[in-house]
């Protein structure tokens, strides 16, 4: 009996590009199991594990957590999906990372989101979140009544040390200089494709025809099986 084929995809681009969101997307209409590694660190911190106050200080500065240290909780996950069409968000994200993926598997795709930096900016630094509830206000689509306040407890808003503009800029920085090289990696492997733009919607569709091409649209299947 002939091996089942696995697509496996990674998706790229700055903080703040859109990856949340197209991944997202990408899960509903082809069925890919999603691996956010900033998924696995916020777990990790939120859990207070040894590992999440490990990392907890190079994020809270906008760096990246060193090499080893992710390559090996992303592996740890990777094994529990080996039967599973999947997509990886956020990793690799340097070029070590990248070898060290490409030994354990063969990459079909990867995805770029190729957003201008200046956009990202303006997208991070005007969120602003109520920790309590977890609301988050964006102060150009959808500001709080009353500017700095929680629109039900009146209480004072915060940003996250993610969204301050230092950390941003710091974020942006680091992305510059260890991930480009990453895209020139697999550029130089044929398997990079680049999607451009300034807005998800409008990006989506051209990654959702690249995508189509490879592989079949299950949430079609799942609107036109029975009710």
């Amino acid at each position: 009996m002939a091996a089942r084929m696995l697509f496996r995809a990674v998706i790229m681009g700055p903080p703040g590009s859109g990856k949340g969101t197209v991944s997202d997307r990408i899960v509903k209409h082809f069925g890919l199991k999603h691996l956010s590694s900033g998924d696995q660190l916020r777990t990790n911190m939120q859990r207070r594990t040894e590992f999440g106050l490990i990392v907890k200080s190079f994020i809270a500065q906008g760096q990246l957590v060193p090499d080893d240290v992710i390559t090996r909780l992303i592996m740890h996950e990777l094994k529990e999906l080996d039967q599973h069409h999947w997509l990886l968000d956020g990793f690799p994200r340097t070029v070590p990372q990248a070898e060290a993926l490409d030994k354990a598997y063969q990459i079909d795709s990867v995805i770029d989101l190729n957003v201008p930096f200046e956009t990202i900016k303006q997208r991070l630094t005007a969120r602003w979140i109520h920790p309590p509830s977890g609301r988050v206000y964006n102060t150009e689509f959808s500001p709080p009544k009353v500017p700095g306040i929680d629109d039900v407890t009146g209480e004072p808003l915060s940003q996250r040390d993610d969204d301050k503009p230092e950390t941003v800029s710091k974020r942006l920085k680091a992305y510059e200089v260890l991930t480009r090289p990453v895209l020139e990696y697999y550029r130089a492997k044929g398997v990079l494709e680049t999607f451009s733009g300034t807005e998800t919607n409008k990006i989506w569709p051209h990654v959702y025809s690249f995508l189509q091409r490879k592989l079949p649209d299950v949430s079609q299947k799942e609107a036109a099986g029975p009710r």
